[in-house]
Formats: structure tokens, C-alpha cells, sequence
């Protein structure tokens, strides 16, 4: 009997507050009660979902990308790596963007310049360049290149084979602070006013100029990190001591003259797993972008399995539970916004 006499009172309710809701909605305002558990959850809920590009299946269409336009038409000839559950929004994770970019021998992509920073990871080929504020870096395959916020970059390709790499950018961030600005430069090219590998001898030796300050970016004054001593480091690691159980041998890139990351929106890592070294279950709080150097690596989440090859790109959402199993020796290369989330003193970790 209660129950029966409850039941048209809650209706009356819920109608009375419906209309509430409509009157309210007219004035531009809207009930947090009604979306607290959305906004405010227990642990992450991302549209990101796990996704895995085979370069081996990817690599045709570009060659297929640069017989239907050139560099110049294009800007940037790039095939956008769009994660499934983001689809229409030109992200891999809700925060940052990747694609695969290539350029053909004598190509130009020309100068120009944005609020968003970027980073090269070289995939193939060897020999082509980009300049940075007037210096120019030969890229190699598995070099590390950085393209701060607001500075004057170009692309060209003075070798006899195409160039490939992976584009990663924080242009979901920059576009979810209404921050985005970008400039044409009048040149394809921009003048260069250093030599080739300057920063490198400047700031990559334990030296710094004397009279060197932080620039506005707050980036790193190298633009290229090479991957052969990214290598060495990782071996030199490997030979001293066991590995990490849940992360194997891994470094971060660093700005030299301040310990930071490259680029005040994206940490760059490396990590070597031995072979059949299977990591412990590892989840953490930042969506990571990872790719693979060397190697065969199993990717084991809850409900998926799959084998990432030379040149694959992966992404892990966040809070997503993973291992990494090592079928060969392996090199990895990874990206994410963990810089931003531990500046706010927001990332986490979890060590299953």
C-alpha cells in the first residue's frame, strides 16, 4: 500500500523537477546534481581506446599519399593515426595528436610556425633535415626531434630516398586552452644562421653558454637527441643492473640545462625490455603513445592481445591495466602529457 501511494509522488516529482530543469535550461543554467558522478569520477573515464597501427600496413598508403600530392600542396603530407573512440577529432589521446608524415626526395614542407609544440620520432630513411630557428638537424632513423612552441621550422629532403616519421603534437591541449596561433612564414625555406648539430655541441655535452636563460617556451635548447646514444645509454643500463619489474630499463628525455622535459606539454621516454622480459601489470594516469624501435613486443591488456613490430605505433589509454612481453630484445620509443598532469599534481601510478 505504501509503495502504491509512493510511486504517483515520485512521478509528481521527478515532473516537477523536469520542469525545473527546462526553466533553468532557458537561462543558461543546468543542475550540477544531475552530472556530479560524470564530472567528478572514482578513476578515469576516457574515450580513448587502446589502438594499434601496423607500420607494415600503413606504409602503403602513404606511398599511395605522395602520388596523389605533393609536399607543397599539402603543407604537411601526413596520414592523421586517429584513435578509434576519438574518431572526427584528429587525436590519439584526448590531449595530443599523431600522425605519420613523409617527404620525397628534393620536397620542401615549408616554414612555418604555431602555438603547438611538436616532436619528430624518425622512422625511415636518412639524411633529410629539419631547421629549427635557423638551425638545421639531419635526421636519422630513431632520432629524437623537437619542435618547441612558436619556432620557425621547415622540412626538406636532400637525400635519395623517401623520409618518414611520427608526429606527436599537443594540439588537443593548446585547443582546450583557446591558445592557438600559427603564422606562414613568406619562405620555403628559412635562413639558416648556425651550423648543423649546433645545439648539440652547445648544450649536450654538460656545457651551456654562459649567458644562457630559459627561454619564453620553456623548452629544451636541443632540437635533436640521437638515437644512437639513446641506445647506448639504454645497453649501459642494461649492463649495470636488473630491470624495473613493471617498466624494464626506461629513461626520459630531458632538457639538459634544467632537468625538465623537452617541451613543457610532452614527455618523451625510451625503454629497453630484454628478450621474453614480460613487465608487470602497470597502469598510470596519462594516455602514452608508444612506438617500436627494435624489436617484437606483445601488448597484453584485459581484453585484447596483439604483437607491435618496427615502426608500429600503440597507444594505452589512461588507467589502462598493460604488460609489455619482449618476443626479441626491444626498443620502444614513447610519448604522452605526463609533464602537464605532474605540474598540476595530477598523475598517478599503479604497480599491480
Amino acid at each position: 500500500m505504501n509503495d502504491s501511494r509512493q510511486e504517483p509522488a515520485a512521478a509528481a516529482t521527478r515532473a516537477e523537477r523536469e520542469a525545473f530543469y527546462a526553466r533553468i535550461g532557458a537561462d543558461n543554467l543546468a543542475p550540477l546534481w544531475e552530472q556530479l558522478h560524470n564530472l567528478v569520477t572514482r578513476t578515469p573515464r576516457s574515450d580513448c581506446q587502446p589502438a594499434h597501427w601496423s607500420y607494415g600496413k600503413v606504409r602503403p598508403y602513404l606511398t599511395e599519399a605522395t602520388s596523389l600530392i605533393t609536399a607543397e600542396e599539402a603543407e604537411r603530407r601526413v596520414l592523421i593515426l586517429e584513435n578509434p573512440g576519438l574518431r572526427g577529432k584528429a587525436a590519439i589521446t584526448t590531449s595530443l595528436y599523431a600522425g605519420l608524415q613523409a617527404i620525397l626526395p628534393g620536397e620542401v614542407a615549408r616554414a612555418h610556425r604555431h602555438s603547438q609544440a611538436a616532436m619528430r620520432l624518425i622512422l625511415e630513411g636518412s639524411g633529410a633535415y629539419t631547421s629549427v630557428e635557423g638551425e638545421k638537424t639531419i635526421m636519422r632513423r630513431g632520432d629524437f626531434v623537437t619542435t618547441p612552441s612558436w619556432t620557425w621550422h621547415d622540412h626538406g629532403n636532400d637525400s635519395d630516398a623517401p623520409m618518414i616519421w611520427l608526429d606527436g603534437l599537443d594540439v588537443q591541449l593548446v585547443a582546450m586552452l583557446d591558445a592557438s596561433f600559427a603564422e606562414a612564414s613568406s619562405e620555403d625555406r628559412q635562413e639558416l644562421r648556425r651550423p648543423v648539430g649546433d645545439s648539440l655541441l652547445r648544450y649536450g655535452n654538460g656545457l651551456a653558454p654562459v649567458d644562457w636563460t630559459p627561454p619564453a617556451n620553456r623548452a629544451s635548447p636541443l632540437f635533436c637527441y640521437p638515437y644512437e646514444r639513446t641506445r647506448e645509454s639504454l645497453l649501459g643500463m642494461q649492463a649495470a643492473g636488473a630491470p624495473d619489474p613493471h617498466l624494464g630499463y626506461k629513461l626520459r628525455y630531458v632538457d639538459p640545462l634544467t632537468g625538465g622535459s623537452p617541451m613543457p606539454t610532452m614527455g618523451a621516454y625510451a625503454q629497453l625490455l630484454p628478450r621474453d622480459f614480460s613487465t608487470a601489470s602497470y597502469r598510470c594516469s596519462s594516455g602514452t603513445v608508444f612506438t617500436v624501435l627494435e624489436g617484437r613486443v606483445e601488448v597484453v591488456l584485459d581484453d585484447r592481445v596483439f604483437m607491435a613490430e618496427p615502426n608500429d605505433v600503440f597507444v594505452i589509454p589512461s588507467w589502462t591495466a598493460h604488460r609489455l612481453v619482449a618476443r626479441e630484445p626491444s626498443i620502444l620509443f614513447s610519448f604522452s602529457d605526463r609533464p602537464v598532469q605532474e605540474l598540476l599534481g595530477l598523475w598517478r601510478e599503479s604497480r599491480d
